[in-house]
């Protein structure tokens, strides 16, 4: 159980999610999409979405500094393993709880908002389940971890972090995983799941990101007529680009 949990099931996950993407980019390319509900209702959305994707983005810069970095490297360059917890923390709860806050006013809003709820899928609601469990796992190990826990608390950077990079070099340790905390142990096995299911939800506009935006050209609204004149009427259009100016 304990090889299929830490060693078989993440590469079964990790490869849904990347030939889930796949298939849905080649045969659901229009379904590609958040599918927007701001016509049914804007309140609740402005106050939800900036606090969610602000706090994910803030909960997913300290994952890559907890799972990628090794610790090796922040003590070679001066940073202590109190230093580097206590930044985690006063960093990490405020991105947490702000992520959770904007999923309930979202959550909400789709439950309470007709056309929106009509909108949503099972998968859909599935996903918020499981991101919303993962959000307080997650929250929970890192003040259980920092505050709960006096003197001898877990450091998941030598258990889960060098399990996590191992899967990416084939060669997953699943001891390191077997001494964790129940706790960290389901907040990895309910992420996996989530990137699972992450292809067949609206997630997958995360790499839809409107990057060409930036690129493209101005578009210019103007008149024909700068202003008729009194009881002039207006003159017939002429054909293909006038000159301006």
């Amino acid at each position: 159980m304990s090889t299929f949990l830490w060693v078989i099931f993440p590469y079964i996950c990790l490869a849904v999610f990347v030939v889930g993407h796949v298939w849905r980019y080649r045969y659901d390319k229009f379904g590609w999409t958040t599918r927007s509900s701001q016509l049914y209702e804007t309140k609740l959305l402005r106050i939800g979405s900036p606090l969610f994707h602000f706090g994910i983005l803030g909960v997913a810069g300290g994952h890559f500094l907890g799972l990628i970095v090794p610790q090796s490297l922040t003590d070679r360059i001066g940073i202590s393993h109190d230093m580097y917890h206590f930044v985690a923390m006063a960093f990490g709860i405020p991105a947490g709880i702000a992520a959770l806050a904007g999923l309930v006013i979202l959550v909400y809003r789709r439950r309470t908002v007709g056309p929106v709820f009509s909108a949503t899928t099972v998968n859909d609601k599935v996903m918020y389940a499981v991101l919303g469990l993962v959000i307080v796992l997650g929250m929970w190990n890192t003040i259980a971890g920092g505050l709960l826990t006096i003197g001898g608390e877990y450091n998941y950077r030598d258990g889960v972090s060098p399990w996590f990079r191992q899967i990416f070099w084939f060669q997953p340790d699943a001891s390191l995983m077997e001494g964790a905390p129940l706790g960290f142990q389901l907040h990895a096995f309910f992420a996996f799941l989530l990137f699972a299911m992450w292809p067949f939800t609206r997630l997958v506009h995360v790499f839809s990101a409107p990057i060409g935006y930036f690129t493209r050209p101005y578009i210019v609204y103007r008149s024909r007529d700068d202003r008729p004149g009194a009881g002039a009427g207006t003159r017939a259009p002429k054909r293909g680009w006038e000159k301006v100016g």
